[in-house]
């Protein structure tokens, strides 16, 4: 397989995946260039062309981590194939969201966290915390909402036309629920 092949395959499935480690597109632009330099001198020591799509990401795995070494920025590995976590001097997404839903009344958080969580129907969640499925229902959306609303207020997102949340998190000092 060539290297053409291989970007037409995987280009923009490797791309997302690097954006979403280090939130930058220009920056996971040249970890994707510095990928496929990778890729295209390496391919021919690939001995299972059935494992090209995860030796791929393994390639832009080890880029990403080379990209933080070089700039001095802390980074531990549970093992091979887990995913690489910043230190925790970087405030995430996920960070918001921990302190935000753990600032859910309690009411909410229970049948968000069974249904969304857990992925059971909300029938099974109303049977289980003992009330009505409506009840249930709009405990869910009123959860919904209130994450949403945690976003807005946190990092200053805002909804767009379409209703989806857009925004970028700011830094942890600034963040107004994760201080």
């Amino acid at each position: 397989m060539t290297t053409k092949q291989v970007w037409t395959l995987y280009s923009e499935d490797l791309k997302r995946f690097i954006i979403s480690k280090v939130k930058d597109t220009t920056i996971a632009d040249d970890i994707l260039q510095d990928t496929f330099i990778k890729i295209h001198t390496k391919i021919h020591s690939l001995k299972d062309i059935t494992k090209l799509k995860s030796w791929c990401f393994t390639v832009a795995r080890n880029s990403i981590l080379d990209y933080w070494k070089s700039t001095n920025k802390t980074f531990e590995i549970a093992n091979f194939e887990s995913e690489s976590k910043i230190s925790e001097t970087i405030h995430t997404e996920k960070d918001c969201l921990r302190s935000i839903l753990k600032n859910l009344p309690k009411k909410y958080r229970d049948p968000l966290f069974l249904s969304d969580i857990k992925g059971m129907k909300q029938q099974e969640v109303a049977n289980e915390l003992n009330q009505s499925l409506p009840t249930t229902k709009s405990q869910i959306q009123r959860a919904r909402k209130l994450i949403a609303q945690g976003f807005m207020d946190c990092c200053g997102f805002v909804l767009n036309d379409d209703g989806n949340l857009v925004g970028e998190i700011k830094e942890k000092e600034d963040c107004k629920v994760c201080k």
